[in-house]
């Protein structure tokens, strides 16, 4: 299984720059850049403090997805 997301699809909708997206949740631009690239797969508490920044359920964010 593999965790994808729409941290970028959701960011942009909103009108956030990854900066801003970081600083809402405390972490650093690289890491907004990671997670948009699918480079690195967040806690369960960074994924939720992104979900509350992006005043989202974590399920419309993240998704488990089966590998081929």
């Amino acid at each position: 299984m593999k965790v994808v997301n729409r941290v970028a699809e959701v960011r942009r909708a909103q009108g956030l720059t990854q900066a801003e997206l970081a600083v809402r949740v405390g972490v650093t631009r690289r890491t907004i850049i990671s997670l948009e690239k699918g480079n690195y797969t967040p806690s369960l508490t960074l994924g939720l403090m992104l979900a509350d920044a992006l005043h989202l359920p974590v399920q419309e964010i993240f998704a488990l997805v089966k590998e081929r």
